[in-house]
């Protein structure tokens, strides 16, 4: 199993972090040690003094797949859900004014909490789809799919003319504007549609 992720996906999120707006996906890795279920709590790494919440959708992929048409994009998804891109910005921040990769950023332990995965069939139009991040009780991301820059279905065609992906696999789709800082103790909550998914701490 591997997690594909997308970077820059919603205008104001680039704005927010004064990066560029792409012009094509901006595509990235996390391994599958990254991924944190079941709302377990979330330890608050060393090695960062800058960790930020970027909670985005995610779709679970039904089978494999390559060279991937838009039209046919439905039948591999078998599952939407919710993810938290933890990131650590400060070795991120590092790592891009030296031209360097992302990956100690993006890819440590734990830093890819999902929920439970819904029925796509809960969702006829993907780009249609809000979603809400609450720290401590306060909404800190309000987030609609039909912002996307890039839609979900040509992101699945997109990645898949160049990687395969199999059953298993979690493509998180970008996060919209108002990712910030964590601390020890904050309480995540995030909703889809108004279905609470995640609900844990960090430690």
């Amino acid at each position: 199993m591997k997690i594909i992720c997308v970077g820059r996906n919603y205008r104001k999120h680039a704005a927010e972090l004064n990066n560029p707006v792409p012009s094509k996906p901006l595509i990235f890795f996390k391994p599958d040690t990254a991924v944190l279920r079941e709302n377990k709590d979330f330890y608050y790494p060393e090695f960062t003094r800058d960790l930020h919440f970027e909670c985005e959708l995610v779709v679970r992929v039904a089978r494999e797949g390559k060279f991937i048409q838009e039209e046919f994009v439905d039948s591999y998804i078998d599952g939407i859900g919710l993810g938290i891109d933890m990131t650590a910005r400060d070795i991120q921040s590092e790592a891009k004014s030296k031209g360097h990769p992302w990956t100690l950023a993006k890819g440590f332990n734990d830093s890819a909490p999902v929920s439970r995965f819904l029925d796509p069939q809960e969702f006829p139009d993907l780009q249609n789809i809000h979603f809400t991040c609450d720290i401590n009780g306060k909404r800190r991301q309000s987030g609609f799919t039909g912002d996307m820059i890039f839609n979900v279905k040509y992101l699945i065609s997109f990645i898949t003319q160049f990687i395969t992906i199999k059953k298993g696999d979690l493509i998180f789709t970008g996060t919209p504007e108002g990712v910030g800082p964590l601390s020890i103790g904050d309480h995540i909550e995030a909703e889809l549609e108004g279905q609470k998914l995640m609900d844990f701490h960090v430690r």
